[in-house]
């Protein structure tokens, strides 16, 4: 998920304190950082967020762009009190591994399982090579990514490396590699600013159904086993597919093997239990109406939703996740 060109810092004021169960002299405002403008994380995050204000009273959400790789570090920093993350990631910010520089040793999760994601590899569909390693190799390469701290473009980056190459090489044999929100990507393919398109993204992904609806045609593209293979055992990704029928033909055809990854929402170990244990409560009493913020949302299952290993479970959480039945 992209992370976004807005960054924000500074501690929320009033955002500190046992949250109150009742009034608005116990009103408290946190701060929910989410993937960039336009993709499927902003778009749970603000669903997300209402569903929260709806069903708790005095308690404001915030909800603020960010991206995969960069959001657990901002919790850890007390800039934002709730944060979307990878599953992936998260296990990474908490053990200190490379690309963050410390353990993350302030955040817990709020549960497992809200948003599985797919990775999306979209070609050119008029001319040019079909699969993964000809395109990524190839001389002139027009390749557009999420910005470099977003978990797509890390994943990308991996992938390059995997196969020997990398965006300066790209640059260096007379490509470009254009970087921005989704929005901007999209409109960089619509364009015809580059010819390649990589992103993560929970399908079905408005991003790819906006190409699929423009005036220039593009493709999905299979993950070769050998990469999805890499992935998985070096850096902990899971495998999946993008099921046949998701997005109309021309740009899917079959069912197309892809990376896959889960999102995971992290909190400061220091935020209150009591409001942890609202928010979470809120989700599960509300599970059947995730899918309508956004379909992979459907998939959130509150009795394994607390059994996430990567980081230590909030106690807030692990009290509302107890009560539906999620034993750790």
């Amino acid at each position: 998920m992209g992370f976004g060109s807005i960054m924000r810092r500074g501690l929320l004021a009033g955002a500190v304190g046992v949250l109150g169960l009742t009034g608005a002299a116990s009103a408290q405002t946190y701060e929910m950082v989410a993937g960039a403008l336009g993709g499927g994380w902003y778009t749970m995050a603000t669903g997300l967020s209402a569903m929260i204000q709806e069903n708790n009273p005095g308690l404001t959400i915030r909800v603020v762009p960010g991206g995969g790789l960069g959001n657990p570090t901002r919790v850890q920093n007390g800039v934002s009190q709730i944060g979307f993350g990878l599953d992936f990631l998260v296990s990474t910010a908490v053990k200190g591994g490379e690309p963050y520089r410390a353990p993350h040793d302030k955040i817990a999760h709020i549960g497992v399982g809200y948003s599985p994601t797919e990775h999306h590899f979209i070609r050119r569909g008029d001319g040019g090579p079909t699969d993964m390693k000809s395109i990524l190799t190839m001389q002139g390469l027009r390749l557009g990514a999420p910005q470099s701290t977003s978990s797509d473009t890390l994943t990308l980056i991996y992938i390059l490396r995997h196969l020997g190459t990398s965006f300066d090489k790209i640059r260096g044999d007379g490509g470009r590699v254009v970087q921005g929100s989704y929005s901007d990507i999209a409109a960089a393919f619509i364009d015809g600013q580059v010819d390649y398109v990589y992103v993560a993204l929970a399908r079905p992904a408005a991003m790819v159904n906006e190409i699929q609806r423009s005036r220039r045609e593009g493709a999905l593209v299979a993950f070769p086993q050998d990469v999805r293979d890499h992935l998985s055992q070096t850096y902990g990704f899971s495998q999946g597919t993008i099921p046949q029928g998701t997005y109309p033909a021309p740009m899917q055809t079959a069912e197309i093997p892809v990376t896959t990854m889960d999102t995971v929402l992290v909190v400061p170990t220091t935020l209150p239990d009591e409001a942890v244990y609202r928010m979470v409560r809120t989700f599960i009493q509300n599970k059947d109406r995730l899918g309508a913020i956004h379909p992979s949302m459907a998939a959130f299952n509150p009795a394994v939703a607390c059994k996430y290993p990567g980081a230590p479970i909030h106690p807030g959480a692990k009290r509302a996740f107890a009560e539906a039945g999620c034993t750790m």
